[in-house]
């Protein structure tokens, strides 16, 4: 959803003051296709106040394993690279910006 020209690690990224909602994803998931339009939804109401990023657990099965990812979709919510959340399966776009918003206001 955010795209800049400066490379970012993982790291840098989670350990920032914006939170940060990582979807753990795989393209075969068909659960996490239904996660795109929310995470798009989500992205629209909460702009800047909130960083997503998707990692494909097939591309980065490091990441995947340093979170003990074990499904997919699995959504994580850091901040100052603290896990602040964490939940695996589908979650609505109400749902999920009122979680948000409990942990980072």
């Amino acid at each position: 959803m955010q795209t800049t020209d400066k490379r970012e690690t993982f790291a840098e990224i989670i350990n920032g003051n914006t939170p940060v909602l990582v979807d753990f994803t795989a393209v075969w998931c068909g659960p996490c296709k239904m996660m795109k339009p929310v995470l798009e939804q989500l992205h629209q109401q909460m702009g800047d106040k909130l960083r997503i990023i998707k990692v494909d657990i097939d591309k980065s099965p490091a990441a995947a394993n340093a979170y003990a990812v074990q499904s997919v979709p699995t959504l994580i919510l850091f901040q100052n690279g603290k896990n602040l959340w964490r939940q695996s399966g589908v979650i609505q776009t109400p749902q999920l910006k009122k979680i948000i918003e409990q942990y980072t206001n």
